[in-house]
């Protein structure tokens, strides 16, 4: 008896061994497969040019920009001369931003305090605030008190990435160096352990992994202090993290994926100036998020229009995509649509965490800023304003210690303190229950009543609520959750997504090992397809993931992932949400995304 259970086990584990030899291979990245123990790289020459500067920043989006400002602000008030050099992976500077918009000038005031005068692109001032409670078929309003965190008196509805261009320009003017289409991909490190500095991608790779004949390698930069300013879920920022072990003390960070498009919508239904939020339908009570529709002083009537959904959501069913679109069809909402034109769309994750999940901002060679850092207000749905006061911050405590200090690189250690000692902190250390206030058995309901409460009392409750841990460990088997179906697109209203990312203008060289890489080929199919129905189908908002027939397979009915690299929007959502983490983003050769002011 024991022979024949034996002899059936070996069956199975030399079966499930066939099956694993069987699967195609799709990681082709030298971050996977090192570049040493492949013969074809043998001869390449893969000497990189050095540079070295005083100040390097790794991302140009509002924080970024901001400490470079203020950096060379700072040298020209004291007479000194320093290199600051900005490396951004979008083709030009702002391609690669998508917010809302609606932001709070504060920061920008303080940076720039004559922005009107110099042409800032601040349009539309915010007149009117609406924030609303959707049923299936009904819109209730909710009444915004005075200085609460919805509150947009005396903010501008923008659209950021022409905002950042401008910031752009106005760094460019001091002397700060630029170089937009240089992905940082890897950091550079000291003997004594210290950040050095990083290296900017190689070009001219083939999609198997070889050299081809117009291979470049990338080259150095160092510095004596770097900043790390690329936005939410950066690669590098993660790996830093994981190395001086930043995040040791806090909690996990939470995410959101937000889904944006621009529209040219009738006169008649244009109010410039105009914020409007919702939360409800369609998402169910248990799962968090909510849209948000600004209307925009541009030439022509233009609205942006977006939906957020928390990356904690439990079913593999669900698709943020396609609760957007759903939501655009809502009979107190898709009048505003019909008769216009849908002209940009883009998607980016962002971090929901809050104070809860800030930890140490620095480390030796540099420091982690904006929402590398985590700075963003969710109740406000607001984190512009912080990014840029964490980059002035961020350059005054670095330039203080350059003047003062001789090390090759140094650490800004006070610029924990300096954040600790503004309204970053005191912000959000106010808000800090509202997020995980939702994760209750009343979900949304529990979560609308206990943030009245902790609003009404400025945020002094002396307890603090955990996120109940990362969001990639929150999804249940497909076997414990409804199917969600989904209408189809009506091609007016509601969309497809292949023409959806068609209209973000992503581009990337085609014959480029997958940019997404997987650290266990097998784990696709064995896991999240067997157990989790492959929710990276549903959750990725340019249709990277694909599970189609395996030809190798001849019973026909077996799958396999295909990676569509090229559509690749940069929002980082399988990064964050992949079950076993199994997925790493990784800087791609090629532009990605161009956006226009998303």
């Amino acid at each position: 008896m024991l022979r024949s259970s034996l002899n059936n086990l070996n069956k199975v584990v030399c079966f499930r061994h066939q099956l694993v030899r069987n699967y195609a291979k799709i990681t082709t990245h030298y971050t996977i497969h090192p570049r040493e123990k492949d013969e074809r790289w043998k001869d390449v020459n893969m000497e990189r040019y050095v540079d070295e500067v005083d100040i390097l920043i790794v991302g140009g989006g509002p924080a970024g920009m901001s400490a470079a400002i203020r950096a060379k602000q700072l040298a020209a008030e004291k007479g000194q001369e320093i290199r600051v050099c900005l490396v951004e992976k979008a083709s030009e500077i702002g391609a690669h931003i998508l917010s809302g918009a609606c932001i709070e000038p504060t920061a920008l005031n303080e940076l720039i305090p004559d922005w009107k005068e110099k042409g800032a692109p601040l349009n539309t001032p915010v007149k009117l605030d609406k924030f609303s409670f959707l049923t299936e078929k009904m819109r209730f309003t909710i009444p915004i008190p005075a200085k609460w965190p919805m509150d947009n008196h005396g903010n501008y509805i923008v659209r950021l990435g022409h905002l950042v261009r401008w910031l752009g320009e106005q760094a460019e003017g001091l002397g700060v160096e630029l170089y937009p289409g240089y992905g940082a991909s890897e950091i550079l490190y000291n003997e004594d352990g210290s950040v050095k500095g990083v290296a900017t991608q190689d070009n001219g790779i083939a999609k198997d992994g070889s050299p081809k004949e117009n291979f470049a390698r990338g080259m150095e930069l160092h510095a004596r202090c770097t900043i790390f300013a690329e936005g939410c879920r950066g690669h590098l920022s993660k790996q830093v993290s994981k190395k001086f072990g930043l995040n040791a003390a806090s909690e996990p960070q939470s995410y959101g994926i937000g889904i944006k498009e621009l529209w040219e919508i009738k006169p008649k239904n244009h109010q410039p100036g105009l914020v409007e939020h919702t939360v409800g339908w369609p998402l169910d009570k248990n799962t968090y998020g909510g849209s948000f529709l600004y209307h925009l002083n541009d030439a022509t009537p233009t609205v942006a229009v977006g939906f957020v959904v928390g990356l904690d959501y439990s079913n593999p069913y669900l698709s943020p995509f396609q609760e957007f679109q759903r939501f655009k069809t809502h009979p107190k909402v898709r009048g505003i649509f019909e008769g216009g034109q849908r002209i940009a769309y883009g998607a980016r994750a962002l971090n929901e965490g809050g104070y809860q999940s800030i930890g140490k901002l620095t480390f030796p060679g540099g420091c982690m800023i904006g929402c590398s850092a985590g700075f963003l207000n969710v109740p406000k749905v607001k984190g512009t304003h912080y990014a840029m006061k964490s980059g002035i911050l961020a350059a005054e405590s670095i330039f203080e210690k350059l003047s003062s200090s001789s090390e090759k690189t140094i650490e800004p250690t006070d610029y924990s303190d300096r954040i600790k000692n503004s309204y970053i902190y005191k912000d959000l250390y106010g808000v800090r229950n509202i997020r995980p206030s939702f994760h209750s058995s009343l979900g949304i309901y529990g979560g609308i009543m206990y943030s009245g409460f902790s609003l009404l009392i400025g945020g002094r409750e002396p307890w603090t609520f955990s996120h109940g841990g990362a969001d990639n460990t929150k999804l249940k088997p497909a076997d414990q959750c409804k199917k969600i179906e989904y209408p189809k697109p009506d091609g007016k209203i509601s969309f497809d997504l292949l023409s959806s990312v068609a209209l973000t203008g992503t581009n990337h060289e085609a014959d480029q090992p997958p940019h997404l890489t997987l650290l266990n080929d097998n784990v696709p199919v064995e896991t999240n397809l067997a157990t989790f129905a492959a929710p990276e189908q549903r959750y990725c908002p340019a249709g990277v993931y694909e599970f189609v027939p395996d030809e190798e397979d001849k019973s026909g009915k077996a799958l396999r992932l295909q990676i569509n690299a090229q559509n690749c929007i940069h929002c980082k959502t399988c990064d964050i949400k992949d079950i076993t983490q199994n997925i790493n983003w990784v800087t791609p050769e090629g532009p990605g995304p161009v956006y226009d002011g998303m």
